[in-house]
């Protein structure tokens, strides 16, 4: 289809490494770059505001990523991502302030410990399908809450605990113009390597497994070892994201990891586009910015003659969260394929004009 493949007449791929590169085409090559210059400059013409939206649609972009490994790609489910992405937070903070490690070593750590924690889970979740794995993950987002809360030798408890600012060399990123660069390299990191992932043996496994799990078992795939690689990969995802939340706020406190967290990274994967690299950075966009700009909305008609007349007054906040919602409904009603699919269709669009097919 011409949505799926933008590559020009006469390029024939006859090697498995042509056919599995990242850049289809040299124009997506050169968006790729023209792009990260562009964001490398962010810093130098954004205020702090613009900064910190860009920082958090960095680290939850790569928390998200872990999430439609999971979903989009091994068709599992999990309603329990905002725990692993905690306990990456917390893991990050525990290791520097207890060991000294360095928070440019802690990071990665902290996403192999939540790696762990996310393969014990994914030992029982991995025989479990539909209903009774979502509740399986439920029970996941509970107990590690429950961990957080209780476990002051490693979170502080309910008090929270502090977070070392990321430093290099005694140089510390603790300002949104140093520390932007940092989510800037991790997020760049951790795209290519989901990337490479899915174009490797295992990767295309993990698509085979959702998209026919028999047929899959009668190619010789291990479902068991598959499903529970999907969530110790998903987990190692979040882990980083949290890490990177954690050193970026410098403190982290057991409320900011509850259930809303979990759907909000739900809705970050399926409007961005289930099973897409990057509609999971254009979702995670989406489910950031859309509150922004619902505010900016409600404060531009607050006083207004809309407002006097339909006597809104107080409940423009309400009106706020609500608007939230319907975007989201309606979204999903108009373009359930997400962000990806429609981003594909205007570049087909494009290259095809003035033909129609």
């Amino acid at each position: 289809m011409a949505t799926q493949s933008l590559i020009p007449a006469g390029d024939y791929r006859t090697t498995y490494a042509a056919d599995t590169t990242i850049f289809p085409t040299a124009g997506s090559r050169y968006a790729v770059w023209a792009g990260l210059a562009l964001l490398c400059c962010a810093p130098l013409v954004l205020d702090r505001y613009w900064l910190s939206l860009l920082i958090q649609i960095g680290y939850f972009a790569v928390a998200a990523l872990g999430l439609n490994i999971l979903v989009g790609f091994t068709g599992q489910i999990s309603i329990g991502h905002a725990a692993f992405f905690g306990f990456g937070a917390f893991a990050s903070a525990w290791l520097s302030n207890n060991y000294g490690i360095p928070v440019f070593f802690a990071i990665p750590l902290a996403g192999v410990m939540t790696t762990a924690v996310g393969l014990i889970f994914g030992l029982p979740a991995a025989r479990l399908k539909g209903l009774y794995l979502a509740i399986a993950t439920l029970a996941a987002q509970y107990i590690l809450q429950d961990f957080f809360a209780r476990a002051n030798w490693f979170t502080g408890g309910v008090a929270g605990t502090a977070a070392d600012p990321f430093s290099i060399l005694g140089f510390s990123f603790d300002t949104d113009h140093r520390y932007f660069y940092v989510v800037l390299a991790y997020l760049v990191l951790t795209f290519v390597l989901a990337t490479n992932l899915m174009r490797s043996r295992d990767g295309r496994a993990l698509v085979a497994v959702r998209d026919h799990y028999l047929s899959a078992e009668m190619m010789g795939i291990n479902l068991t070892r598959y499903r529970t690689l999907s969530f110790g990969l998903s987990a190692f995802f979040a882990g980083i994201g949290g890490a990177l939340y954690a050193h970026y706020l410098q403190f982290v406190s057991v409320e900011g990891f509850g259930i809303l967290l979990s759907i909000q990274f739900l809705g970050m994967i399926i409007i961005g586009g289930l099973g897409s690299i990057m509609g999971t950075l254009m979702g995670t966009a989406f489910m950031v910015l859309v509150p922004e700009a619902m505010g900016w909305i409600t404060d531009a008609v607050r006083g207004s003659a809309l407002d006097r007349a339909l006597s809104l007054k107080d409940n423009l906040s309400f009106l706020r969260e609500m608007a939230i919602g319907l975007v989201i409904v309606l979204f999903l009603m108009f373009e359930p394929d997400g962000l990806a699919h429609r981003w594909r269709q205007i570049k087909a669009y494009w290259k095809l004009y003035p033909f129609s097919h």
